[in-house]
């Protein structure tokens, strides 16, 4: 499986868009800042948002397409099924 994700951080002000075969682990791996950049710069850990897909290609269109889309367009997204933002690695 491969999921397309969407993290924020606390006060939902900073979006980041992301793709991988590890949920998981990934999100783990944000959380403990074990990656540099973005997500560590901005203390981006909460996972608000995933999608999941069996095709690489797939995941890989749909994480570019989601990053192409305007901040409401997201957050209308995001509201579909996480309507409170929570955490929803927890």
């Amino acid at each position: 499986m491969y999921y397309v994700y969407i993290l924020t951080n606390y006060t939902n002000s900073v979006m980041y868009i992301g793709m991988t075969n590890d949920l998981t682990r990934r999100i783990s791996e944000h959380k403990s800042g074990l990656i540099e950049g973005f997500t560590k710069k901005y203390h981006v850990h909460k996972l608000v948002y995933f999608e999941s897909t069996e095709d690489v290609n797939n995941a890989i269109k749909r994480e570019k397409q989601l990053k192409g889309w305007t901040r409401a367009k997201k957050n209308a997204l995001v509201e579909t099924v996480n309507p409170e933002w929570k955490d929803l690695s927890l």
